[in-house]
């Protein structure tokens, strides 16, 4: 693999890898209310974005700009409910994730990330009409039989992890269908929606700014380093490796999630939690399997020359 591929691989792997461990700051500032660490993780995220937008990428933003003004009145109002579907979706899963991870299990939280490829693919199939082969149309029965089999474990975890999973697959298949605009512009932009969304319940719930430095140290860690990083390093991989490569990806942030579950955190997981994660694993391995097929074809054949 040429030097530069593999620089924008490892900047699509290190997201999953920061994501993978967000366990860790939540749990560290467990003992705030999971609406009060939303608020504020948002309201320092959006201020952290356009910084770096009207500092770095003023070219990229006058474009969209331009853009959107130049396409017509039902374009621009589609992107308009595109961007409250999206934000919505995105709010709903970064609040369902953090009461999951401080209020529900670990667990929950990792597997909804387990599930959530897979349904995108499956809203993919159905509101998109993307066409699913039938190794993938099987690999996704399989992972329903693994939910399945991990609710008779656990009801209330895997409620958690499908309303998880569900709120980020909508989101996913909305960018799915947005185009023409810059990635980040949009989350920018959805960032300033979401506080609009957020302020009145910040509002009628405030009882002043929070005075511990160490809850500001974390927020400000959780916007930079599990929000604003990740989200610059994935856009970096994607000029020089396929989106379906960093696709694969995305269950590198599970398995850390869960294992840090279990060896860092000491949850205690059963019989019906491990036999649905590995049926939940095969069904992915499945559902990939003619991208994983090429990858170590890829690799035999630069191996031989």
């Amino acid at each position: 693999m040429a030097k530069s591929n593999l620089r924008y691989l490892v900047a699509g792997f290190i997201p999953f890898v920061i994501w993978g461990c967000f366990a860790v700051p939540l749990r560290n500032i467990k003992s705030f209310p999971s609406q009060e660490i939303l608020y504020y993780r948002i309201f320092t995220s959006l201020i952290l974005i356009w910084t770096v937008i009207l500092l770095f990428r003023r070219k990229q933003l006058r474009a969209d700009i331009t853009y959107v003004k130049n396409v017509s009145k039902k374009q621009q109002t589609t992107f308009i409910w595109q961007i409250l579907l999206a934000t919505v979706f995105l709010t709903l899963n970064w609040y369902t994730f953090i009461y999951a991870v401080n209020n529900v299990s670990l667990t929950s939280a990792a597997f909804a990330y387990m599930v959530c490829p897979l349904l995108t693919a499956f809203g993919g199939f159905v509101i998109l009409k993307e066409q699913l082969s039938p190794i993938k149309l099987i690999s996704l029965a399989i992972a329903l039989i693994s939910v399945i089999f991990l609710a008779t474990g656990s009801i209330r975890d895997v409620l958690w992890s499908i309303i998880i999973a569900a709120f980020y697959a909508g989101y996913l298949v909305i960018q799915r269908k947005m185009q023409g605009i810059d990635k980040l512009n949009v989350l920018a932009v959805q960032f300033f929606v979401s506080c609009l969304i957020l302020l009145p319940f910040f509002i009628y719930q405030y009882h002043g700014f929070p005075q511990s430095g160490w809850f500001w140290t974390h927020i400000f860690l959780i916007a930079s380093v599990f929000t604003i990083i990740p989200l610059f390093l994935n856009l970096y991989s994607l000029i020089g490796i396929p989106s379906s490569t960093l696709g694969i990806m995305i269950y590198i942030n599970p398995i850390i999630a869960f294992a840090i579950a279990v060896l860092y955190y000491g949850v205690a997981i059963n019989a019906n939690q491990i036999y649905a994660y590995l049926l939940l694993l095969f069904s992915v391995i499945l559902f990939n399997w003619s991208l994983i097929k090429d990858i170590f074809a890829t690799k035999l054949y630069n191996i031989n020359t």
